[in-house]
């Protein structure tokens, strides 16, 4: 169904990510419209990738729980250890790397489709703890164009790091063009 009205719409996929990355954190950005989710999977199935998110565990009971699973949704489990300390979500999403021979694990920085000024950085941490790239997702509305093009390495330099990330979206349109803001937070 994706792929038919990612195809009807007049899209397409520009950039694919590396067939040698079996783990990553992929960024989805401009996340401005409820579209972006139908155009994202239509552009992921044309790349032939399966990418997994996250979500609360308390999310996966019935009636719920089949199509979270069938989405690709992880389920985080935040509750308290034995010595009453809470696991953070960005620990949890790095246990997820570590236990697995794959996962592309898809995060929106923004954390919603309203405007912000400041992302939330939780995906770089999750990349830089589990040791995997980020990968830059866009979806291009101004050119009807999806994909997943360059990969950033985190260096432990946050700010050297957002500003190559920055550098990348300034030019990426989003479906509702005043909902997006590049986090220039870090400068």
């Amino acid at each position: 169904m994706f792929d038919f009205i990612f195809k009807l719409a007049g899209w397409k996929v520009t950039h694919q990510l590396p067939k040698d990355i079996k783990k990553c954190v992929i960024i989805a950005l401009p996340h401005t419209s409820n579209w972006d989710f139908v155009y994202a999977m239509g552009a992921l199935n044309k790349m032939n990738i399966r990418t997994r998110f996250t979500i609360k565990k308390e999310w996966f009971k019935f009636p719920f729980k089949g199509l979270m699973t069938k989405l690709g949704a992880l389920p985080i489990d935040r509750t308290k250890n034995a010595d009453g300390t809470r696991k953070g979500t960005v620990d949890a999403m790095v246990d997820l790397f570590n236990n697995r021979k794959e996962l592309l694990l898809l995060i929106t920085p923004e954390g919603t489709r309203s405007r912000v000024d400041k992302w939330k950085t939780g995906f770089y941490y999750v990349a830089l703890k589990a040791k995997v790239p980020i990968a830059l997702g866009f979806i291009d509305y101004a050119k009807k164009e999806c994909g997943i093009d360059k990969l950033i390495y985190p260096t432990g330099n946050y700010n050297a790091d957002m500003k190559l990330i920055m550098d990348f979206y300034k030019n990426v349109t989003g479906k509702n063009p005043e909902n997006f803001a590049l986090d220039t937070s870090f400068e």
